[in-house]
């Protein structure tokens, strides 16, 4: 289920309209969005409340607290880009040059954010801090990304360009190398342009999805040559 249908799940207003409670739920999560964008993660439960047009009362039916409205406020985020890349890379026929895009369009996204208050650096000063608490939650939050990834790992598997062993493992190591990267860049200068830096993070992945321990480069020449023609 998505982060608005579980928390949709914890009203008791759901036995009388699961639909209605969704949207709440969504509504809550969007006036957060509105005051995330103004200053970040600093604001108040009453102002929340406030900007949803809600009761405080009807907050704590859909979230525990404020820390369960960020989680879902980021689940949402991930979530949204996940299916914007994926709607974006539709043109691209090589699997391997989708999960390319994939990460460069995260990293060149730090450039487009700069140090807005609801950019990357709260993303990831956010994300730390609930991930030390709530670790599970933080995983599920993260996961459209992660997803993403698996099911272009499986394509290019599919089509012979990599001898991936286990894609959904691969994923998630992907997914937390660029999110590493990511959160380093959020706050630490970079010290080259943002595609260059993609291009890098691109380039390591590729030759831990071809390569292997026992078997040198042979596997990633193999599917050079496969993409050659």
């Amino acid at each position: 289920m998505s982060w608005a249908e579980r928390a949709a799940d914890r009203s008791p207003v759901v036995q009388r309209s699961r639909t209605k409670g969704v949207e709440q739920a969504r509504a809550i999560v969007r006036a957060a969005q509105r005051l995330i964008a103004l200053k970040g993660a600093s604001f108040t439960t009453q102002e929340l409340v406030k900007e949803a047009g809600i009761a405080l009362q009807t907050f704590y039916r859909y979230f525990q607290g404020k820390d369960q409205l960020l989680i879902a406020v980021i689940e949402d985020m991930v979530d949204s880009s996940a299916a914007q890349y994926k709607q974006q890379a539709t043109a691209i026929e090589d699997p391997l040059e989708r999960i390319r895009f994939h990460i460069s369009v995260v990293m060149e996204s730090l450039a487009e954010a700069g140090d807005t208050p609801h950019g990357p650096r709260f993303i990831t000063a956010e994300h730390w801090r609930l991930s030390s608490l709530y670790p599970e939650e933080m995983e599920r939050a993260t996961r459209p990304f992660k997803d993403l990834l698996q099911d272009e790992i499986e394509a290019a598997r599919a089509e012979g360009l990599i001898e991936a062993d286990d894609p959904a493992y691969d994923a998630w190591l992907v997914n937390q190398l660029v999110m590493s990267v990511f959160h380093h860049y959020a706050f630490a200068p970079a010290d080259h342009s943002y595609k260059d830096i993609a291009d890098r993070l691109w380039s390591f992945c590729l030759a831990g999805f071809s390569a292997h321990p026992d078997r040198g480069g042979e596997r990633l020449v193999r599917a050079k040559k496969r993409r050659a023609g």
